[in-house]
């Protein structure tokens, strides 16, 4: 196995059976591992019979971490960086240090392994593979609203946690009463749960189920027929200046945040 200086290891994002041969590999070759919280990956290390010492590290301490693991690294040492849970920097730490060992030209690399944008979007139909990836939802409801009325008319994935899905699906209701949504919770893990259907469907599901573990959701986007930008007009006055169909869909893609691939097969029945 090639040897880097840095690893970022993705570990179970529930399952802990998920982890790969190599991650093992690596947590036990290197001397430190960067953690979130030192408790959670204790308990996947001692699963794992490997014994390497954790640091903490997350978004509190990202700065003041980085001389420490600067020097580990100019000494020789080899590090890996973990999450509690998934991929680190989708959505957690490890922006902060990456940057500095790339201009410190470290070696650094990743490795495969879980994430529960992919493990949800993998048990779901959609049209094309084109979607919007928003982590973590702000917190006001404005801020929501405006989010996704921004990315309507794309496919847009979101994390969301258990105290509060109710809430954000009744704002999804109020801007688009129609909406096909799909929520997934506990995934890979034994009560793992994926209902997809309208929203007014979904939550009076979710009124008589108990709902818990973190959460990953998809508004499915709006139709581009049901748009109110005028689009047919739009595309026949790009196509009276001899556009072709392809920039047609770029141009008003660009233009009106609408997805470029239904743009394109509306620019076909036009």
């Amino acid at each position: 196995m090639k040897e880097f200086d840095f690893y970022v290891v993705p570990t179970p994002i529930g399952n802990l059976g998920d982890i790969t041969n190599r991650a093992i590999e690596v947590l036990k070759l290197v001397d430190i591992i960067a953690c979130e919280d030192v408790r959670v990956t204790q308990k996947l290390l001692n699963h794992f019979d490997i014994p390497t010492k954790c640091i903490s590290y997350h978004k509190f301490n990202e700065k003041e971490r980085i001389n420490l693991f600067l020097n580990y690294l100019n000494e020789g040492k080899k590090i890996a960086l973990v999450s509690d849970a998934g991929t680190p920097l989708i959505c957690d730490p490890g922006a902060v240090i990456v940057e500095e060992l790339r201009k410190n030209d470290i070696k650094i690399t990743s490795l495969p392994g879980a994430n529960a944008v992919v493990t949800f979007l993998s048990q779901l139909s959609r049209e094309d593979e084109e979607f919007t990836f928003v982590g973590f939802l702000p917190k006001t409801e404005v801020q929501i609203k405006e989010l996704f009325e921004q990315h309507k008319f794309s496919d847009t994935v979101f994390y969301d946690s258990p105290n509060r899905i109710m809430k954000t699906l009744e704002n999804i209701q109020q801007i688009r009463p129609n909406a096909k949504v799909a929520i997934g919770r506990e995934l890979t893990k034994l009560f793992e749960e994926v209902i997809v259907d309208e929203i007014s469907v979904v939550i009076e599901h979710f009124k008589k189920n108990i709902l818990k573990g973190e959460i990953v959701g998809m508004i499915y986007r709006e139709n581009v027929k049901n748009c109110d930008i005028n689009l047919d007009e739009k595309i026949k006055i790009l196509k009276n200046k001899n556009f072709k169909a392809k920039e047609i869909a770029v141009i008003i893609s660009e233009l009106y945040g609408v997805n470029k691939n239904d743009v394109y097969k509306r620019v076909l029945e036009v």
